[in-house]
């Protein structure tokens, strides 16, 4: 990959080789200026001529493809990978906190005193949009970009769904009257859709069964609501132990295609494409579509892969390639300041240790007054309580952050013992930080191997 260069104004100039950066450096003509990517500035040099540059940008819902190119080299090759978790995050911290305020004084609610500016997106949306505005921000900042090149396009998810599972495209009145058309709820279709039979032990209402609705595919791991990923369960077989690895449900996964990234996309492309356009203003923007892409990479005779997507894309298809690298985005702060930690207790049956998670009463809600077999019965002596843990202190050495240790680089873990050890991989020792020395933090990204 190139090296960035800017002049000793500010002013981005034609990247280099690695092997040149490191000659400018070593004589003084140059000095660090940046990270991600890295970037030199000349100390004697002001102005200089520059090429025709395009950034290309595969953009998506998870990865992103970057490609900085002129007619003859590419000087970027970049797959970008957003947070996946950013909706459990939040709901995780709801949670906590309304847990918490319900231990405080009563305040009265209000209703009334929140509201959302104009083009406001949930959270996760918001964040897959940053970043891709902000890897363009941060490029051309350093890069005398002059065209910008991005794939965006508009999804039918309907349209999408039905060939998938092999129904005819919607028509008309498709569009008004889906697979929950004729009934009340959502629990209602899927246990009609199931004809209210257990999929797991083929139990029915006649055999006393009451149902639940079942998510194959676990929303902790992505699941979503779409019936697709729904199914009936009975109460024998929809319990905390058959969720768990082991169990009849945990390995109950069928591949369900997800349609999150064309959601995304038909959601926030215009507002992605206006907010480029306002904060790089001196640049030309353009757009592309799937299908153009898939063509060119055909063309090109070139695998498919969000960077080499990225490459097609934009006027020049140089021979020379960059080496493509891989950015996973790194979560600055953990917004789950409280964690709670379950109760254990001696089973009775086996003499292990086991979480009160794992003997529970039967009930999955307090509404229920029995779901499945009593194990209270089964708990001993408690060997530890529940407690909550609140996180009070931000550690200055965080996961991803690169360490000097007796004259050699490591990459951290995070630390522990309060602060005061650092985790050092791949070993995993534990260095006391007054060894340590930072050599770089990581910040918002880390780099990482491709699979």
């Amino acid at each position: 990959m190139a090296v960035a260069v800017v002049s000793r104004t500010g002013v981005p100039l034609m990247p280099t080789s690695p092997y040149r950066a490191r000659k400018l450096l070593a004589s003084g003509k140059a000095e660090k200026y940046g990270y991600d990517p890295f970037t030199i500035r000349l100390t004697e040099r002001e102005t200089g001529d520059t090429q025709p540059v395009e950034l290309c940008m595969d953009t998506g819902y998870i990865h992103i493809g970057v490609s900085v190119k002129s007619e003859k080299h590419e000087y970027l090759a970049l797959q970008i990978d957003t947070l996946t978790d950013e909706k459990k995050k939040h709901e995780k911290c709801r949670e906590k906190r309304r847990n918490r305020r319900s231990r405080k004084r009563y305040r009265k609610p209000r209703f009334d005193n929140r509201k959302r500016d104009k083009g406001w997106l949930a959270p996760s949306l918001e964040h897959k949009k940053e970043i891709h505005v902000r890897a363009a921000e941060r490029i051309c900042r350093v890069v005398p970009v002059t065209d910008i090149t991005m794939e965006m396009g508009n999804f039918d998810t309907q349209v999408l769904k039905a060939r998938e599972e092999g129904r005819p495209l919607p028509q008309g009145t498709d569009y008004q009257q889906g697979e929950r058309y004729g009934t009340a709820t959502l629990r209602e279709a899927v246990f009609s859709r199931d004809n209210y039979t257990c999929l797991c032990c083929g139990r029915t209402m006649k055999d006393g069964a009451y149902f639940h609705v079942h998510h194959i595919r676990y929303r902790s791991q992505g699941g979503t609501d779409r019936m697709a990923n729904l199914a009936t369960v009975c109460e024998k077989c929809h319990t905390p132990a058959n969720h768990q690895p082991g169990g009849k449900l945990y390995n109950w996964k069928p591949e369900i295609k997800s349609f999150k990234g064309a959601t995304f996309m038909t959601a926030v492309r215009w507002q992605m494409y206006r907010e480029i356009k306002e904060k790089i203003p001196d640049i030309s923007v353009h757009l592309t579509y799937g299908a153009a892409t898939k063509e060119r990479r055909r063309a090109l005779d070139i695998e498919k892969s969000h960077v080499n997507d990225a490459f097609v894309m934009g006027r020049f298809h140089p021979g020379h390639r960059a080496r493509p690298e891989l950015y996973i985005k790194k979560r600055r702060n953990n917004r789950v300041l409280e964690s709670f930690y379950d109760a254990r207790y001696i089973d009775s049956r086996d003499g292990k240790r086991k979480s009160g998670k794992e003997l529970f009463n039967g009930r999955i809600s307090r509404n229920h007054k029995k779901d499945s077999e009593n194990l209270h019965k089964y708990r001993l002596r408690k060997v530890s309580k529940g407690k909550r843990s609140i996180r009070k202190k931000h550690y200055p050495i965080q996961p991803h952050d690169i360490l000097v240790y007796c004259g050699r680089k490591y990459e951290t873990a995070g630390c522990h013992n309060l602060g005061t050890g650092a985790i050092l991989l791949p070993e995993r020792r534990s260095i006391a930080v007054s060894k340590l020395k930072i050599y770089r933090y990581s910040g918002g990204y880390y780099k990482a191997e491709f699979n």
